[in-house]
């Protein structure tokens, strides 16, 4: 799976966060210091952000070595041991929370992901995030999502369009706005929010319909009126007790906010140990 290429970039912010000029604790604990330390995961959890979590490391100290008994997309369980380490030990401890900040949130993300897509296991439908991620974290958690066994929407407003309500308003009509983006290379996705503005985006030739907030069975009739001419998205309203029952209507894509934006996190654990001081 392709890495996101601002990994670098997102855990030197990371740590200018939290270090800024200097750890004045780590800095009391003799510099010859080193240690060993495990990250041990307190629950079940499907693993991500081991890139993100070994670059914290390395950028505050080459020598730190980090060695993985899992890999991004893994399925752990209660007190299974991730990871351990040995390095300089004012560097471990300066790096820990930065470290685990990443790799509990982006295991959060693919836990959660995970769960969705176990739900719908057998069906031919692909469940999508959305672009409600954490600030500053967006490339991150939508890997994540990947680890997790769901798919990406687009990444921003600049790689996919996405006609709704006021953009429709803007342009005059349905029909206007899809004309309009034509210009583009991209497939026209419409959001609709009746069965008449179904008829209309079809009319207008939409590549793409996002059914919002649809029951089943305007889901089921929309299907229906759709005769394979557009994919089909339904968002809004969608949760793990009714997703399946979504999904088996025969709609081609489920988009989930919730992916991303409820995020819990995974309690994760750094142990240390082993402290020796060198002269």
């Amino acid at each position: 799976m392709i890495l996101p290429g601002d990994i670098q970039d997102t855990v030197r912010r990371a740590l200018a966060e939290d270090i800024g000029d200097g750890d004045i604790t780590a800095a009391l604990i003799p510099e010859a210091a080193r240690c060993d330390a495990m990250v041990i995961s307190r629950e079940n959890a499907t693993v991500c952000g081991v890139a993100w979590f070994d670059a914290v490391f390395q950028q505050l100290d080459s020598t730190i070595q980090v060695i993985w008994h899992v890999k991004d997309g893994d399925a752990v369980v209660a007190n299974q041991t991730l990871c351990s380490l040995h390095g300089p030990a004012r560097a471990l401890l300066s790096g820990e929370r930065a470290a685990l900040n990443f790799l509990q949130t982006l295991s959060g993300t693919a836990t959660t992901a995970r769960r969705y897509a176990d739900v719908v296991q057998g069906i031919s439908v692909k469940i999508l995030d959305t672009r409600k991620t954490l600030p500053g974290l967006r490339s991150a958690q939508k890997y994540a999502v990947r680890c997790g066994g769901c798919y990406n929407h687009r990444q921003g407003l600049y790689d996919g369009i996405l006609i709704k309500e006021n953009h429709i308003l803007a342009t005059g009509s349905a029909t206007q706005a899809v004309a309009a983006a034509r210009v583009y290379d991209w497939p026209v996705e419409v959001e609709v929010e009746t069965l008449g503005e179904v008829r209309e985006a079809l009319e207008a030739g939409a590549d793409i319909l996002l059914l919002d907030n649809f029951d089943l069975e305007q889901i089921r009739a929309a299907v229906t009126l759709n005769k394979g001419q557009a994919k089909l998205e339904v968002s809004g309203g969608v949760g793990l007790d009714n997703l399946r029952a979504i999904a088996e209507t025969g709609v081609d894509f489920i988009s989930i906010g919730a992916i991303t934006k409820n995020v819990q996190a995974i309690d994760l654990s750094m142990r240390f140990s082993d402290i020796r001081i060198f002269s």
